[in-house]
């Protein structure tokens, strides 16, 4: 049984890769990756690239603020982490920037405040130096700057403290 497929034409992966972009938002460095494993030349790749920017189905701009939005409101991720796997997808900098810039920061800290309450239920009756700690590493594998995560923890604790 051969299991290998033809490649594709350019024309056929440009069809391909219109109708995925169309679905959602991508991005360039994933599009090229699957342009490739289509069976498509770099030359043959970069030119479908190309046509698809020119023709607004791709936009590094546009996929990093969606991408920043989503992993903020829908995985409760912080910058640091966003930012992390936006340089992964080849995204530049002054990109990642601008897409950084449209969370509010009053709505960053509060994101940050309900993830820490919630896993303070797990942790609170610990010793204070180990519940400390987990929630400090919590914050900081959910992708928070650590001075931002340590303000917020006390608050979480706090809090709790004048609940009892």
């Amino acid at each position: 049984m051969n299991n290998q497929r033809q490649p594709l034409t350019p024309q056929q992966a440009m069809n391909r890769a219109a109708a995925l972009c169309a679905r959602s938002e991508q991005a360039p460095h994933d599009i090229r990756e699957k342009l490739l494993k289509w069976g498509l030349s770099a030359p043959d790749a970069s030119r479908v690239l190309q046509d698809l920017i020119k023709q607004g189905f791709l936009d590094e701009e546009r996929y990093a603020r969606a991408y920043v939005k989503d992993k903020f409101a829908f995985n409760g991720w912080g910058k640091i982490k966003i930012a992390h796997q936006l340089k992964l997808k080849d995204i530049a900098t002054e990109t990642i920037n601008r897409a950084m810039a449209t969370i509010d920061d009053d709505s960053y800290r509060q994101r940050l405040v309900e993830l820490l309450r919630a896993k303070w239920a797990s942790v609170k009756n610990r010793e204070p130096r180990a519940a400390w700690a987990a929630m400090m590493r919590f914050a900081a594998s959910r992708g928070f700057e650590a001075s931002l995560a340590s303000d917020c923890v006390q608050e979480v604790i706090q809090d709790d403290a004048q609940d009892d």
